[in-house]
């Protein structure tokens, strides 16, 4: 059957690739036997299914980079190393970042600036971080009391939203090196225009920061009632990519973030390095007949957190 489905994703099969994508996302291993040839069938997106890939797999995929063999096809195959997150991989686009490969002139980014597809980066000391957790677990919106004294959104006057209120010893934020309490506050209306970052302390203190920058064709003044429901940890999903923004269900705490569009991690604005992932409340698990998603990330050096939004 996975035979079938690589051939049909490699004959541009739509269905065959949505399968195959949601194999990855919920038992990424099951694909581990079968990518080898997948490789042979130049299937090369989407790059997630590779994210379980052995050292066989990713070898090859290294080798036909240093070859200069595919230079049309380096984005992919750099997007392919990035998710596998395997040690020669990491090895590979560390060396290629001193000696680039053939086609890295007409890369849109840098050779390790891919690694951030992946859920990982490297530090300017050279230590590897790991952006994203390992283990995620539900996250499950229940209704909440209306804090007594909430905030309200210097651009629209709304209450501020707490999104997520929570302890930093949680095994999902094991990645973030978080201590005490992490608390999450933005704005539901303006957060859905730009991302919002906040100053927090390990007490709980979480501060608009004062930086946030309010797009243009923001219309001030446009109040909403609060949001009145705050996630508590569920039971642990069976794979860190098991999640959704689509449906009712899927808000997860930690694992790898699904996007809705392209990949909008945000940078810590108080020293431009990558914001560690936290998790995802959907817009279904909201509303009635909401939509989107809301991300969070926090920077734990430099006390910054970030909420983002999208929505197809």
């Amino acid at each position: 059957m996975l035979e079938e489905l690589i051939d049909r994703a490699a004959a541009d099969d739509d269905a065959a690739t949505e399968e195959l994508t949601e194999i990855a996302d919920s038992d990424p291993g099951r694909l581990t036997p079968f990518l080898g040839r997948a490789l042979d069938a130049d299937l090369l997106w989407p790059p997630t299914i590779y994210r379980a890939a052995d050292a066989g797999v990713v070898g090859r995929v290294v080798t036909l980079v240093d070859r200069g063999e595919r230079p049309e096809a380096l984005n992919q195959l750099l997007l392919v190393l990035a998710v596998s997150r395997h040690p020669l991989a990491e090895a590979a686009m560390r060396r290629w970042a001193g000696q680039p490969p053939a086609g890295a002139d007409g890369l849109p980014i840098g050779v390790l600036d891919f690694a951030r597809e992946g859920g990982w980066t490297i530090e300017p000391d050279g230590t590897r971080r790991d952006l994203c957790g390992d283990v995620a677990y539900e996250w499950i919106p229940r209704e909440a009391p209306e804090p007594l004294f909430n905030p309200a959104c210097p651009w629209c006057s709304s209450p501020l939203w707490t999104v997520a209120d929570l302890d930093g010893a949680e095994p999902a934020l094991a990645h973030v090196g978080w201590t005490g309490r992490l608390r999450f506050r933005t704005c539901a209306v303006c957060t859905c225009y730009t991302p919002l970052f906040s100053q927090v302390t390990p007490d709980g203190g979480a501060t608009w920061w004062p930086g946030n920058i309010a797009p243009t064709g923001l219309r001030l003044g446009r109040m909403e009632e609060p949001i009145t429901v705050l996630p508590v940890v569920g039971a642990a999903r069976s794979h860190p990519y098991q999640r959704s923004a689509w449906t009712k269900g899927g808000s997860t705490l930690g694992g790898h973030p699904q996007w809705i569009q392209d990949p909008e991690d945000p940078d810590c604005p108080g020293c431009g390095r990558p914001m560690s992932y936290v998790g995802l409340i959907g817009g279904a698990d909201l509303y009635e007949h909401g939509e989107g998603a809301y991300y969070l990330h926090v920077h734990q050096p430099c006390g910054f957190t970030a909420v983002t939004y999208q929505q197809s």
